[in-house]
Formats: C-alpha cells, structure tokens, sequence
C-alpha cells in the first residue's frame, strides 16, 4: 500500500509506540492503558484511514491529473524529427522549377485515393505499380507521403509514443518513383505539393473513374486498360478517381494475377532505377561493423548486388502476426503474388491437408509464424544447401528476449553470429524507417529467407530478383 497512505498509521501503531502494561494485574484495563488488541492493525483501521485520505476532491484531482501525466510520459519518449531537410531537398527537384513554361511541363497523373495509415510495405507495393503505370502512359507520376495520419498535426500518437504523421517519401526511397532521374526520357515524378501548384485550377483537372476498370483481371489487362485510357487523354492534370474500388488491390498482390506485369516491370527504370533513401543507406553504412561487409565501401554501392557474404537474413513476422497466421490458415490464403514466381524453389501447398483443421493450421503456422526450433531446423537445411552461410540477420518485431533465446539456439546450432533489428543503432531520422533499413540489409544478403505471407518480403524479393540475384538465394519459411 503506497506509503502516503499509511504514514501516519504507521508513526501511530509502530511497535516503539505501545505503552508498556502494569505488571498489577488490577491496573490492567484501566483507560489511561490501550489495550495491546486496540493497538494492533486490523483491516478496520486501515479501511478508515484510507476513508479518510481517499476523500471526493482527492480522487477528482488526481482524475484530472491522469492526462496530464499521459502527456508528460508521451513527450518523454521524444518527439520525432521534421525532415524538414527532405522536403527542401525535394521541392528543388529540377522538374519542380515553376520557372518552365506550361509547353515545356509534362501531363500529371495523381491518385488522390491512395492508400494511407497502413504499414509501408502496403503503400509500397501500390506506389511501385501506380508509379509504373504512369511511365508506361509517359506521365508524370506524383508522389505522396508516407501518410499514416491525416491529422493537421505534425505528429500523432501510436505505441503510447509520438511519431510522425507523415514522412517525405524521399526519406524512405529514392528512384523515379520518388522523383529521381530515370535511365530514359520518360518524365519525372512531381511531388503532391507541386502538383497543387500547377494544377491549382480544378478546371484544369481530368477525373477518370475506376468504376469501369477490369480490376479483377490479370495485372497486365489492368495496366493496358489504364494505359489506353491515360494515352488517349491530352489533359495536363489527371486525377483517378478510385472510389468505385482500387486500382491495385490486396487481391491483385496477394495472388499470382501480378505475375503477368514481372517481365515488363522488372525491365522497367520503376525498378532498374529504384535505390533506397540516401537517409537508409546511410544506416546502413553506419552500422557496417556489425554487418562485416568483405570491405565497408561495398555498402556505398548501391547497384551491387551482394555486398554482405556469408549472411542469411531471415524475416521473422510476429507481434499481429499471432493472430493473422491462424486466420489465414481460415481464409485458405496462398503467398503474396511475388513469392508465387516460377522461378523460386519453395511452394506452398495446404491442399494435403485440407480436410483436417488442426493439421492445417500447423501447416500455416509452420510456415507463417515458426517456433524457434523450427527456425533452427529451416537455417540448418539452408546453411546444407549453402556452405559458406555462417552469420545471421533477423528482421523481426519480437520482444528481445524472444531474439535473445533464437540466438542462443542459432549459436548452439553452429551459427557464428546472429544479429537482429533490435542491434542496429539509429538516429532519429533513421529510427522512423527502420523497416527499410531492415529491407536494405536483406537485399544485400547472400541468401534472403522470407515470410511467403508477408508483403515485405514479397517487395524484398521483388527488388531482389529485379537486380537478377540467382532465384536460389530468396526462399521462404
């Protein structure tokens, strides 16, 4: 019981306070003497103490001291950086000069219906294929933020801590979907901000509608339909209109109807083109002590395609992911599209077991959320496979000490080493793109192990496989 509350019943009934008793036993009882029993604590004393602490105005002030002290331990954990840096750097974007001549600018295509407050893996993916969509229309592609609140704020609160709002996609990538120069003449991306300049006049704006879009075809049907629609248009600044339904939906990703757009994306400066964030690389770099490249100017160049030999890194989704993994075993889900390719020697098949539940859940979770032991297992056939593998990264969302026993197997297994996100020191700025720092590392490592179910690994795969990285090097769980 909190101190304040017994002070004065603890100076009042200390052992040191008792009157002593008359040793003539008719002078006991007497009122000058308590009695030993009226002195000893009982639930009766305490209770009345407390009434009498614990009084209405009490208990209201120290109500209304509860948000106040929420916002103190808010604020303790810091408040996250502006970019404001990023954002200058990329309203100076030469296509960003308002100087240029309305003849000499290209036609805008924006997607004002893009996804926001989702993870950045999800607002990746359609980035990408809404960014590919407007080169193969020889638009200018406009970039938004990484959004995960609309509030007019600069920060909202998640986690019981403050974190950015919104974040300039230039602190996660850099490349044409980003705004950066591409290995053609196509035109380059414009960021939100710029396009309310120049397309400031509604009057100027075309709205396209995705009401009519075959959105449940294969991908290349979709991107051609896009494509014929946006060509045949002569207006300066489009708009799609997706409230009908998306373009790119969950469905179109998390199946194999995107494996038809691969040759022509992965051909494409979308993804030729595409480099992380000089902000991630730059996390990268800095912790190269405990990456162990073969030499740390390796890490600076960013078109190599393995810059870290001997290193596994493993994507280990936990956290929400022990209650997704059971569902998906509900739903029948298959691997997002991208870790459906061809090319990759590890498949999923539940069919075997579909006709018994609980097998079939400990199929899916298998596969989807892996005990340590089958961690353990799944790197031992892969290190068979791959000799020289001896160091591991984990990129994971677990609580330490889950890291801390994986580690502790890894190493009793063989393993030399075993790092994981938790062990990578960040600034402020990097902190809130960790996950791409996360990614960066794995696309560098000899052999990527992803989660199939996971549209991070998925991208990691795609970019992967778009750098021509052998199939063999990406597996799965």
């Amino acid at each position: 019981m909190p101190r304040r509350f017994l002070g004065a019943m603890s100076r009042k009934f200390a052992p040191e306070q008792y009157d002593l008793l008359p040793t003539d036993p008719s002078l006991r009882g007497n009122a000058g003497y308590g009695s030993l029993r009226s002195r000893r604590w009982s639930w009766r004393s305490i209770t009345h103490a407390l009434r009498q602490r614990l009084t209405l105005r009490r208990l209201l002030i120290s109500s209304s001291l509860i948000p106040v002290f929420a916002v103190v331990a808010i604020l303790c954990q810091g408040i996250p950086p502006s970019y404001n840096d990023i954002r200058h750097f990329e309203r100076r974007l030469p296509q960003h000069d308002l100087a240029l001549s309305s003849n000499e600018r290209p036609r805008y295509l924006r997607f004002p219906g893009h996804l926001w407050g989702h993870g950045l893996n999800n607002i990746l993916q359609e980035t990408i294929l809404m960014s590919y969509l407007a080169y193969m229309s020889n638009l200018s592609f406009v970039f938004e933020d990484y959004t995960w609140s609309h509030t007019p704020l600069p920060y909202t609160v998640y986690d019981f801590a403050l974190r950015p709002a919104r974040i300039p996609l230039n602190a996660i990538i850099s490349g044409p979907t980003a705004g950066g120069p591409m290995s053609n003449t196509a035109p380059r991306a414009v960021s939100a901000e710029f396009w309310e300049h120049v397309c400031a006049d509604k009057e100027k704006r075309y709205v396209i509608s995705s009401e009519d879009a075959p959105n449940d075809a294969d991908g290349n049907v979709i991107i051609d339909w896009w494509t014929e629609h946006l060509i045949a248009s002569h207006h300066p600044c489009i708009e799609i209109d997706s409230s009908a339904h998306d373009l790119f939906d969950r469905f179109l990703f998390g199946g194999p109807r995107v494996l038809t757009l691969w040759d022509s994306l992965a051909t494409s400066p979308i993804l030729t083109d595409f480099t992380w964030s000089p902000l991630v690389q730059s996390a990268v770099t800095r912790n190269f002590a405990l990456l162990q490249p073969e030499s740390p100017k390796d890490l600076y160049d960013v078109s190599s395609p393995v810059t870290l030999p001997g290193l596994v890194a493993v994507h280990l989704r936990r956290g929400d992911y022990k209650r997704h993994c059971p569902n998906l075993a509900k739903w029948g889900a298959e691997y997002m599209g991208f870790n459906q390719h061809p090319s990759l020697p590890d498949r999923f098949d539940p069919q075997p077991y579909k006709n018994d539940s609980s097998i079939l859940e400990d199929y899916y979770l298998e596969h989807c959320l892996p005990t340590i032991d089958q961690v353990v297992i799944r790197l031992r056939e892969l290190r068979r496979e791959h000799p020289h593998l001896r160091r591991v990264y984990v990129l994971s969302n677990d609580w330490a000490w889950w890291l801390d026993a994986l580690k502790e197997a890894l190493e009793e297994d063989g393993w030399d080493d075993l790092t994981s996100s938790l062990d990578i020191q960040l600034d402020a700025e990097q902190y809130y793109v960790a996950m791409a720092v996360d990614m960066a590392i794995a696309e560098k490592a000899d052999v990527f192990v992803g989660n199939g179910f996971s549209s991070l690994s998925s991208n990691v795969v795609m970019l992967r496989m778009a750098k021509g990285m052998e199939a063999n090097s990406n597996r799965f769980l």
